[in-house]
């Protein structure tokens, strides 16, 4: 709609064979509508209007004398510039000079006297430089010659500005737009947009783009549109792209900045270079105005599209005589002319077209010189080939100090030309010779070539990108989005089929101790086979009860039992634990009628069976599993060899009192089950004490509450207790106050309201089955865990790591244990990230920083690592949630257990179970073990396989103090030119020296993670999971390193040539000399060191790491020197950010942080919303983490003052 179809200028002839080229390429029709009006039923479109403006009035007098200064000063400098410097530096500075001319003149003609000297100012007050740091005359003393002459000039303009005005002193520009015109202040062009600007005062919620062709015309305009009272209810913003020399570069993120604020409203007029031709859609934009004209006729269509309001206007400036000359004589249409015709004669060409077929592409690279890639097909010719390097070099590292750039160095007398490319270039220096016309481009496309060659290029002629990718979304790996397994040990997995008619069983004595108030309880387990011999050195403790309690186990040897005693003991264990966990009486009752039959589909299949003295209840089993015939009133059921004639009568009929004592019952008119403990001393009539005081018989009660009349009036009642709630006894809670809050424990029951469930049932048997759903549960996962470390194979079997270590690596947070894998899969994560670095380090030789990263960061992955882990069937092994009695498989209810549903888990939480993993084995087994663990799950990676070489053509000492760093290091290098190398910074581009420290920054990085991760692990073992993560980020991170290097004196060892980072230091050291102390770093201060020397950190841990043949050891040692003090849990401060928003998560506070950044600070703003009360701070710094420390460390004081303030009032002591 908004589109041209012609991408350059071209006679309106030539229209059809363009627009048939383009069709031919793409192998596609164009269809279009007839006229314009035919789209206005769709899309508006803009009313276009010409504005005429006249010649530069300013007098051919004053414009000259203006001229000749200018002319002077340039002359002036670049004498001075021939005496001070020669060479490159000589030549590279008399371009800059006459560029800067060659736009005041520009800007004098075009814009007026005014504006030049505004272009001047701005250029004078801009810190940016733009200079390469190649091996030149850099920093204050080139940069000092090129701002004198701005200055020079500020000044000269600034006198002739005074000059022209008619009163001789300076007025405030736009007071009178006459004399400004008169006096040369401003010109036609300029006055002519800003009255066409102000026909639009009356417009309300004006977006307006004004579409000028150079960088400084953006910005001097803004600043006067800015100036100019009648538009103070205007904000408006400029736009441009490209670096231009001595101007601001703006970022893409201030792009994006700019454009969010015109859509919403906050800028109304933005002032922009064709960046904002294409691409920006802003339903509410009103106007365009074209202050330059379109260099093409896309440009033209394009711009004109950018207005998408009904009743937009498009406006062109076109220069009076121009216009009216061209209107007079048609053969010579003027360019504003034919592209006002443009969009209808393409429309018209196009429908011409519609019959014609798409023709076969010709070859259009026969004549011109290209490097292509058969396999892809891709080509850079030589007409593209310097994009492509200049494209190539944007994506080599940088950081706000040194923009990576390619130099030229051309030798016209002999033809030649040498490329210089940034040292982080595997190909830095490349030399061509030809004509001078195109040697640059012979001399990329030789580059190209090379690089492509050494791996720098893809295959598709493109840099790999070197900027790693966010931090992912918590996925679930599309092939296993449907759910993962939840395993279940197979060494208890059977079916009760068979395993009836085994005949032979392993038994495992489980033994609960602890317990001061009963009786040690133990339960014989009967598997099928051998379970191996992992639990026997363990001791399992069980939370929730009032005194300490924990279960062992112990093999006992092997047992032989017919198939009578399994279908009784199946009917034991199911029925008890039915009971225990269900507490629901038509729920067993179907349990114990599907106990008839013996299913053939596996299932959990083992016997749980009652000890007491040292020997397997058969007597209870036996009678508590039979079933009860139904019973008539004479009949007298008791166990044999009981001679207890007392009979007892129940709801299901009469029992002999020893049949009651011990035994399971169930009251139905409340549907509760009771553990009755034997007879009181009470009957029907006896007296119940009510909790208000009053009495009433129990008969009464009854009557009352369940309209029960008690018949058996002289019965003794029965003492009970309601069952023992089963819960998750691996939970490591307190539930004392769940006790307390219970209520009375022993009930009362008349013998004649209950059912006998089960009979005999011991207090003790009873109290031990209580505990089995969290006992079998263990060791379900115990068993588990070895058959997971049998599943990894003999390679992983030669490492002696206990099952109950994998375990701990299996558990995550969310089950609420004992343990957990968060301390695992820390030191394991610092592992994973240490032997990848080394790994792609020592592989990709030529690989810069970047790439490195990116490919590490490919491997160590959430989503690589969960595809690593579902490719070895480990995720069915992890436990991600807090055990459930409720639905615990109960053995004997025929659970299939191939129809167990799938669980989903994201990938983040089978990443860390995977580093876990890792810890698990490196914490027990080593390194060799953790790696070899890595190379079983199918990671390709090497570890100290592979040799270093380096070549050593570089006397370090000629540029570093080897012997003073070394004294400081406590370390003595075999190559002193890896310690230059960890000393010199990107901007440090001199010929002959070693490349910047950035390769060895990422190894570096990496080594000290893993050495302080290691050292804090095994220096607090007891340390819980969040303060060994606590500790690790106090130490482990940029900030705390730069201050250590300062400290340690290493800021005035960095090999750099660069301004800016020079001066950022010297502010700080000059505001902050006291001592570096302290576990804040600096952040407190509000102001942070440059990234560069916690780089420098970590690059010469690196350095060592290589030079000392991978020994960790010697790296810590020497490096523990320049770090110390380190933190300890004594010496560890609370992160503010992180304290706010636990304080927040605990008041249930709205939190939320607003992030800016605006000439390198950033601005955060900390907001807090309780209720009826919002708590903000903003805070400002260097680094947008130092700024939000700051910020959050405000708000959280004033939330606490607050909330001491609230205690005392309420007069609540808040020690």
């Amino acid at each position: 709609m908004t589109a041209s179809l012609i991408a350059r200028n071209l006679a309106l002839d030539k229209y059809s064979e363009e627009i048939s080229e383009f069709e031919n390429l793409m192998n596609a029709k164009v269809y279009t509508v007839a006229s314009e009006s035919a789209l206005l039923q769709y899309i508006p479109i803009a009313t276009t209007k010409i504005v005429e403006y006249d010649d530069y009035i300013v007098t051919s007098e004053l414009y000259s004398h203006t001229i000749r200064c200018l002319n002077k000063l340039e002359t002036k400098h670049l004498e001075i510039l021939k005496g001070k410097l020669h060479g490159s530096p000589l030549e590279n500075s008399e371009k800059r000079i006459k560029k800067l001319n060659a736009m005041f003149l520009y800007c004098i003609s075009d814009l007026g006297v005014w504006l030049a000297a505004k272009a001047a100012e701005i250029l004078q007050s801009n810190k940016e430089s733009c200079v390469s740091f190649w091996g030149e005359e850099l920093d204050e003393k080139l940069e000092g010659f090129v701002r004198n002459y701005v200055r020079d000039v500020y000044s000269d303009l600034s006198e002739i500005i005074l000059k022209m005005t008619k009163r001789g002193v300076q007025r405030h520009i736009g007071e009178d737009f006459a004399e400004d015109l008169q006096d040369g202040l401003l010109t036609s062009k300029v006055y002519f947009l800003i009255k066409s600007l102000m026909g639009y005062r009356h417009m309300q919620d004006l977006r307006c783009i004004v579409f000028v062709e150079r960088v400084i015309t953006s910005i001097v305009l803004e600043a006067l549109l800015s100036t100019i009272n009648q538009m103070s209810g205007w904000s408006v913003r400029y736009m441009a792209s490209g670096r231009n020399c001595g101007l601001q570069h703006q970022s893409r993120n201030k792009h994006v900045e700019i454009v969010d604020s015109f859509r919403s409203g906050k800028v109304h007029l933005i002032i922009a270079t064709q960046i904002l031709e294409e691409g920006l859609d802003v339903p509410s934009c009103n106007l365009i105005i074209r202050f330059d004209q379109a260099a093409t006729v896309r440009s033209f269509i394009q711009s004109r599209g950018r207005a998408r309001m009904q009743h937009s206007d498009y406006v062109l400036l076109v220069r009076r005589h121009v216009f009216q000359f061209c209107r007079g004589d048609v053969n010579a249409l003027s360019k504003t002319q034919k592209f006002l015709k443009s969009g209808q004669i393409m429309r018209e060409e196009s429908q011409r077209l519609e019959s014609t077929c798409c023709q076969p592409l010709l070859n259009t690279l026969c004549n011109e010189e290209f490097y292509g890639v058969e396999s892809t097909g891709a080509i850079v010719t030589l007409n593209s080939s310097i994009q492509l390097i200049n494209f190539f070099c944007s994506k080599l590292p940088s950081d706000e100090y040194f923009k990576p750039l390619p130099r030229f160095k051309i030798d016209k007398a002999l033809g030649t030309c040498t490329l210089h490319l940034p040292m982080s270039s595997p190909v830095q220096t490349i030399y061509a010779e030809g004509k001078v016309s195109i040697i640059k481009k012979v001399v990329c496309l030789k580059a190209c070539r090379e690089l492509h060659a050494v791996g720098a290029l893809t295959d598709y002629l493109l840099p790999e990108s070197s900027v790693p990718c966010e931090d992912e979304p918590d996925i679930v790996v599309d092939k296993y989005k449907n759910g993962q397994p939840d395993y279940f040990p197979e060494q208890l997995v059977d079916n009760w089929s068979s395993f009836s008619r085994r005949g032979f069983y392993y038994c495992y004595m489980v033994s609960l101790e602890g317990c001061s108030k009963t009786t040690p309880a133990e339960i014989v387990l009967a598997v099928k086979c051998d379970m191996g011999s992992d639990f026997i050195s363990n001791s399992f403790k069980l939370w929730g009860v009032q005194d300490y309690l924990s279960f062992t186990m112990r093999y006992v040897g092997i047992i032989h039992l017919n198939q009578e005693q399994v279908i009784a003991a199946r009917r034991f264990q199911t029925t008890i634990l039915s009971l225990l966990i269900s507490n629901d009486l038509s729920e067993v009752s179907n349990y114990i009628k599907n106990l008839l039959e013996m299913p053939a589909s596996p299932g959990a299949v083992y016997l749980l069976l009652p000890v007491v003295s040292g020997k397997i209840d058969w007597r209870s089993i036996k009678f508590s599993a039979s079933e009860m015939p139904e019973a008539t009133n004479m009949d007298m059921r008791h166990c044999y060899p009981c001679k207890d004639t007392g009979i007892v009568q129940t709801k299901d009929g009469t029992f002999c009192s020893c049949m009651l004592r011990n035994s399971i019952v169930c009251t139905p008119h409340n549907g509760m089950f009771y553990a009755v403990c034997g007879f009181l001393d009470l009957n029907a009539n006896s007296l119940l004490h009510r909790s208000d005081g009053s009495f009433l018989s129990y008969k009464t009660y009854f009557k009352e509450r369940y309209n029960l009349d008690l018949r058996c009036e002289d019965q003794a009642l029965l003492e009970a207790r309601k069952l023992v709630e089963v819960r998750n006894f691996l939970h490591k809670c307190n539930y004392k106050k769940e006790k307390e809050r219970s209520g009375k424990s022993v009930v009362e029951l008349p013998p004649e309201l209950c059912i006998v469930v089960m009979s005999p049932m011991s207090a003790i048997t009873l109290r031990s089955f209580t505990f089995i759903p969290s006992i079998m549960y263990r060791i379900q996962c115990m068993l588990l865990s070895m058959n997971l470390k049998m599943q990894l194979g003999p390679s992983m079997q030669q490492f002696d790591i206990p099952a109950l270590k994998i375990l701990e690596a299996l558990t995550t947070k969310n089950c609420q244990e004992e343990f957990s894998q968060e301390s695992l899969e820390t030191l394991g994560d610092s592992f994973l990230k240490y032997i990848t670095t080394q790994h792609f380090f020592v592989k990709y030789k030529h690989q810069h920083e970047g790439m490195l990263t990116k490919m590490k960061k490919n491997v160590i992955s959430n989503a690589a690592l969960c595809q690593l882990a579902c490719s070895n069937n480990l995720v069915g092994y992890i436990r991600s949630e807090a055990f459930n009695p409720k639905t615990w498989i109960v053995p004997g209810v025929g659970y299939d257990i191939c129809d167990r549903s799938l669980r989903k888990l994201k990938s983040k939480r089978i990443a860390d179970s995977v580093e876990a993993l890792i810890g698990a084995y490196l914490s027990t087994a080593g390194e060799q073990a953790a790696y070899i663990f890595l190379k079983s799950l199918g990671m390709d990676i090497e570890f100290h396989k592979m040799p270093i070489e380096r070549v050593i053509t570089i006397k370090a000492e000629e540029f570093i103090n080897v012997k003073s760093l070394e004294l400081l290091l406590d370390y003595s290098f075999n190559d002193p030119s890896l310690l230059m190398e960890a000393l010199t910074h990107g901007s440090y581009q001199i010929a002959g020296t070693t490349p910047c420290y950035q390769r060895l920054e990422f190894l570096g990085d990496a080594v000290l993670d893993h050495i302080f991760t290691d050292y804090f692990y095994h220096q607090y073992p007891e340390c819980t999971p969040e303060l060994l993560t606590d500790l690790r980020s106090a130490s482990v991170n940029n900030s705390c390193y730069a201050h250590a290097a300062v400290k340690a004196g290493l800021h005035k060892h960095v090999l750099h040539s660069s301004s800016a980072l020079h001066k950022r230091m010297a502010d700080y050291l000059d505001k902050f000399e006291q001592s570096f102390s302290g576990p804040s770093h600096g952040w407190e201060a509000g102001i942070s060191l440059p990234k560069v020397l916690g780089d420098v950190v970590e690059s010469i841990a690196g350095a060592i790491y290589i030079d000392a043949k991978h020994d960790k050891g010697v790296v810590w040692r020497s490096m523990k020197r320049i770090l110390e003090p380190l933190v300890t849990p004594d010496t560890l401060q609370n992160d503010p950010v992180k304290e706010l928003q636990e304080f927040c998560d605990s008041k249930g506070y709205t939190l939320e942080y607003t992030v800016t950044r605006d000439n390198g600070v950033s601005s955060v703003v900390a907001e807090v919303r309780t209720e009826g009360t919002t708590y903000k701070a903003t805070r400002t710094g260097f680094s947008k983490l130092d700024a939000k420390k700051l910020a959050a460390s405000s708000v959280l004081r004033d939330l606490k003052a607050a909330d001491t303030k609230q205690y005392s009032a309420n007069g609540i002591s808040c020690t």
